[in-house]
């Protein structure tokens, strides 16, 4: 793993942008597997920012992304497609055709799982995968467990991811469904490059046990180990626990 540290949540975040920047200034058709949650929301402004300045161009990009709740359509105000278009395609020029998507309302996920997986596959592969950690070690909607999925998979969201996706549905852990869909590890690890961002120090334990512990379905972003090529991105906070800089 290729570790790189700065001091703050938003200097992380523009290390980022500068990352996806770089890949699609050297591959302007870039396929891009995106995150949602709190961490990315600060490089998707500044790849906005970079946008509007005419830095980057998304043109002839496509995306992917990572995961989706069950049970609602993409117009309601928690989907991840919302989210999305809230926080970064409004402000890119990212045609609709080229963003892809869970839907949370197939008549079969399992079917839509399938159809995703092969969507990927005819895109050629993700060139680049953006992702997040959760405070149990999940990323993407892969939750702890027994066993992982290596394929887009439907799964029962932990108490503990609900609890943290309250506030995309008016703040009760209630009325978070209580499934979702996502890729599985075995997605992920296909792609050329994986990008893990994390900050705070809630996410220090978490990022410890994923570069020096076991590899275990117990924290799915340990099977980064695994792969060729992963970059981690953390703020000094969130790399507390990795020794000195």
């Amino acid at each position: 793993m290729i570790i790189r540290t700065f001091e703050t949540p938003d200097e992380t975040a523009a290390a980022v942008a500068q990352r996806v920047v770089r890949a699609l200034a050297e591959k302007p058709a870039l396929v891009v597997g995106l995150p949602t949650g709190q961490t990315p929301i600060a490089t998707y402004a500044e790849l906005r920012r970079r946008h509007a300045a005419g830095e980057v161009d998304f043109a002839r990009a496509t995306t992917f992304n990572l995961d989706e709740f069950a049970g609602i359509p993409p117009s309601h105000p928690g989907s991840f497609r919302m989210f999305m278009e809230r926080h970064l395609f409004q402000g890119i020029n990212l045609a609709p055709a080229r963003t892809h998507f869970l839907d949370g309302t197939a008549p079969d996920l399992d079917v839509e799982c399938e159809r995703y997986e092969a969507a990927i596959g005819a895109a050629g592969g993700i060139d680049l995968l953006l992702a997040g950690i959760g405070a149990n070690g999940h990323i993407g909607f892969n939750e702890p467990g027994d066993t992982l999925s290596a394929r887009t998979h439907r799964v029962a969201l932990a108490a503990s991811t609900r609890r943290h996706n309250a506030a995309l549905f008016g703040g009760d852990p209630a009325d978070v469904p209580r499934e979702a869909l996502s890729m599985g590890i075995g997605t992920m690890l296909k792609a050329g490059a994986i990008v893990l961002v994390a900050t705070g120090a809630h996410k220090a334990a978490c990022i410890e046990r994923a570069v020096h512990g076991p590899v275990t379905t117990r924290l799915p972003a340990s099977f980064l180990q695994l792969h060729r090529h992963v970059e981690l991105y953390l703020d000094a906070a969130a790399a507390s626990r990795l020794g000195p800089r």
